[in-house]
């Protein structure tokens, strides 16, 4: 039997038709969010989730000496700062004009006020500050929470308080220099390298990793170069990192990633990687040299961060207890 001509054009338009249906079908399924958190929907303190009530528990018992250390530098005007942040601090003595004083002991009193941001110093990156094309931590999006006067989710005030183990990586012992030079990043050979060197056996879900470079010697000597590259980590430190389930990831320096940034790589992809895709949040201008002149390679890292209700960043003075 032959077939006529209209009717095979029928079938053939018919096919494309539902063919075409399908496709449009397909594109209108909702694709999954990248940067989902592994915790539900409502999540907004990614791994920190893993700090428990047992591993504070467990990371307690690395305090057998008693010693406190301050992992924050200081914070004043002259801070070096990424651009165009900056740090001003005034003291004012409300009412008391031409030697005015308060009540029949003659009270007086000092206030000041801070103008200026919030990521500048010893910081703490919370989700709300890298995105990838616009979409933060946990599938939100920044025109839906990044208002003017605070984040709506994904704000500072959720970091909850945190007790876990701490763990240092001397990366300036690991390269045999005081200061390891800029450009210089850190994978998983480089990790675990370190780690060996140090006997660390392992890093566990919950840890803090804080990488020291020398890079804060430069502080107040060569401000330029401090705050314009360094090293530190890689994407594939940095996604090896997040399969460990570590915390939070910090070092001695502003950008914790290494800058100039890896062959191929983009823009701040190791922020991305910590902070959208995975939760881990990032801390920067972390004061290390205390703890690597005592071997403090282990210890118990505590942190309570300023509550600024939708705040993006906050400045932060972490305790490493050994």
């Amino acid at each position: 039997m032959t077939v006529a001509p209209w009717h095979s054009a029928w079938n053939f338009a018919a096919a494309a038709v539902a063919s075409a249906c399908l496709a449009s079908a397909a594109a209108a399924e909702p694709q999954p969010c990248q940067t989902a958190s592994k915790f539900g929907p409502q999540d907004e303190v990614g791994n920190l989730n893993h700090v428990t009530p047992a591993k504070t528990l467990a990371a307690a018992k690395l305090v057998t000496m008693g010693k406190a250390y301050r992992l924050g530098i200081e914070t004043n005007k002259d801070t070096p700062a990424y651009p165009p942040r900056w740090f001003k601090l005034t003291i004012l003595q409300p009412g008391q004009a031409g030697g005015a004083t308060l009540g029949p002991t003659r009270t007086t009193y000092n206030d000041d006020i801070v103008t200026g941001w919030n990521g500048i110093g010893s910081q703490i990156d919370g989700f709300g500050h890298i995105g990838i094309d616009n979409l933060y931590f946990n599938c939100n999006r920044a025109g839906d929470f990044a208002m003017a006067d605070g984040l709506t989710k994904l704000g500072i005030e959720n970091v909850p308080a945190v007790a876990t183990r701490g763990i240092v990586l001397d990366m300036a012992g690991y390269f045999g220099t005081d200061i390891v030079k800029e450009g210089t990043p850190f994978n998983r050979a480089e990790i675990e390298g370190a780690m060996k060197r140090q006997g660390i056996a392992s890093i566990e879900k919950g840890d803090v990793v804080l990488f020291h470079t020398g890079w804060l010697s430069l502080l107040g000597k060569d401000n330029a170069r401090f705050g314009s590259v360094g090293p530190g980590l890689g994407i594939e430190g940095a996604r090896y990192l997040a399969s460990l389930g570590v915390a939070m990831v910090g070092a001695d320096n502003p950008s914790v990633e290494v800058i100039p940034f890896e062959k191929d790589s983009g823009a701040f992809e190791v922020h991305q990687i910590l902070l959208a895709l995975n939760g881990i949040h990032i801390l920067e201008n972390m004061n290390t040299t205390e703890l690597v002149e005592d071997q403090a390679w282990e210890f118990l890292f505590t942190l309570g961060p300023a509550r600024i209700t939708g705040a993006v960043q906050a400045i932060v003075n972490p305790v490493g207890i050994r």
